[in-house]
C-alpha cells in the first residue's frame, strides 16, 4: 500500500505519517519524486488502520499496490531509481557501459582489457573470478586470485568492479573486492542467495533466467529489495526459445518498455550472452539502446581466441571502441548519452555501417 501525500505537504507532515506507520509495526520506504511524495507501507496491511491516516494532515489519498512485487513496482516508486557505484550512475540519462572478459585469466589479460575498453568510454569493470560453467571440467575461475586481480585493476583504471557471487557463503569475500553483486542466471531463483545479498550495502544485479517469466524476476528482485537493499539493477541476458541454431539465446528486446512500465528498476542488457557470437553483438546492443536500455553489459577480450571461457562471443577492443561509437549515436537519437570520444567527420559518415 502506497500513502500518497499533498503537493504541498511538509517534513513534518510526512514525519508524522510515517512515525503512525511504525507504531503500528509497518516497515517505510519513503518516496520524494519532482511532482508527489509516496509513502510505502511494507507489511500485512489488512490490519493497517486506513481511515485513520486517510485523516492525517499532508495526507492526499491511500492506494493499494495490486502488483505481488511491490518495492520494484513503479506504483511503489514513480520515479526512476539511479544507482550510484562509485560516482558512476546507472539509471539515469547516461547509458552506462560495463566491460571486460568474461574470465579474469591473468593481470596482463585483465589490465590490457581495462585499458581497452576505459578508453573507449567503459565506466565499469567486469570479469569473472568464480565461473559457473554447464561442464565440471571447464576452467570454473581463479577464485580469490581472480578477485585479487580486478581490484587492482579496477584501482589501476579507475573503475568500479562487477563480478558474479555465486553462493552466500562468497559474498563476504566477493565483497571485499567487488563494487557491485552479479547474480547470474542460474542463480535468479536462488531465495538464500538473494536473501544474503539484500542484506549487503552493495549494488545488485540480478540476471533474468533461461525461462523466468517477467513478473518471476521482478518477484526475485523483491527478495533483495525486501532485506533494504533498494540498489538493484535487472539484467536481460537472452532466454531459451526454440530457435538456437544461430544465437545462444534470444535476446527479448521486449522486456526493456515493459520493465520501465512496470518497475522503477534500472535495465541492463547483456548482448554477449543473448546472441553468443561476436558478431551480433553490435547489432544487438545498438537495438538495446534504442528501446531504452539504461546500460550494457559486454565480453571484450584482446585475443577472443584464445579465451578461456565465452572467447566466441567476446569483441576485439578495436569492434568495441566501434560499438561505443555506434551506440553513442543512437542515445543521442532517444535523448540519452554516452560518453566516447567523439569522431571526426570521416568516421562520423561510416560509423553506423
Amino acid at each position: 500500500m502506497i500513502i500518497v501525500m499533498k503537493n504541498t505537504v511538509t517534513d513534518d507532515e510526512i514525519n508524522r505519517v510515517s512515525d503512525e506507520v511504525k507504531s503500528q509495526g509497518f516497515q517505510v520506504h519513503l518516496s520524494r519524486g519532482t511532482e508527489r511524495t509516496i509513502i510505502g507501507v511494507i507489511g500485512d496491511e489488512r490490519v493497517l488502520e486506513k481511515e485513520h491516516f486517510e485523516s492525517l494532515p499532508g495526507v492526499q489519498e491511500i492506494m493499494p499496490v495490486l502488483k505481488p512485487y511491490k518495492l520494484a513496482s513503479r506504483d511503489f516508486h514513480p520515479e526512476n531509481t539511479v544507482v550510484d557505484i562509485n560516482g558512476v550512475g546507472v539509471g539515469g540519462r547516461e547509458v552506462t557501459v560495463m566491460a571486460g572478459p568474461c574470465s579474469v585469466e591473468s593481470r596482463d589479460q585483465l589490465l590490457t582489457t581495462a585499458r581497452a575498453v576505459r578508453g573507449a568510454g567503459a565506466k565499469i569493470l567486469r570479469g569473472g573470478a568464480f565461473k559457473p560453467r554447464t561442464s565440471p571440467y571447464s576452467f570454473q575461475g581463479l577464485g580469490k586470485e581472480g578477485l585479487e586481480l580486478l581490484h587492482e585493476v579496477g584501482k589501476e583504471t579507475g573503475m568500479p568492479v562487477i563480478t558474479e557471487v555465486m553462493a552466500p557463503d562468497q559474498i563476504d569475500l566477493v565483497a571485499q573486492y567487488s563494487d557491485i553483486l552479479q547474480i547470474g542466471a542460474r542463480n535468479m531463483q536462488n531465495y538464500n542467495l538473494l536473501h544474503a545479498v539484500g542484506e549487503t550495502p552493495l549494488p545488485v544485479l540480478l540476471k533474468r533466467g533461461f525461462s523466468s517469466k517477467i513478473d518471476e524476476w521482478l518477484l526475485a528482485a523483491e527478495y533483495i529489495l525486501s532485506h533494504g537493499n533498494y540498489n538493484v539493477m535487472l539484467c536481460e541476458r537472452g532466454i531459451r526459445t526454440f530457435d538456437s541454431k544461430y544465437t545462444r539465446n534470444t535476446l527479448d528486446i521486449n522486456a526493456i518498455p515493459v520493465l520501465k512500465e512496470l518497475s522503477h528498476l534500472p535495465v541492463i542488457i547483456d548482448p554477449s550472452h543473448a546472441t553468443g557470437k561476436w558478431e551480433f553483438v553490435r547489432a544487438a546492443s545498438r537495438a538495446a539502446v534504442a528501446a531504452g536500455a539504461d546500460g550494457l553489459l559486454i565480453e571484450v577480450h584482446p585475443n577472443p581466441s584464445e579465451a578461456l571461457s565465452d572467447g566466441r562471443q567476446s569483441l576485439i577492443p578495436d569492434n568495441f571502441t566501434r560499438l561505443m561509437q555506434q551506440i553513442a549515436v543512437i542515445a543521442e537519437a532517444v535523448g540519452r548519452s554516452v560518453d566516447v570520444h567523439a569522431p571526426d567527420s570521416a568516421e562520423n559518415e561510416s560509423i553506423l555501417l
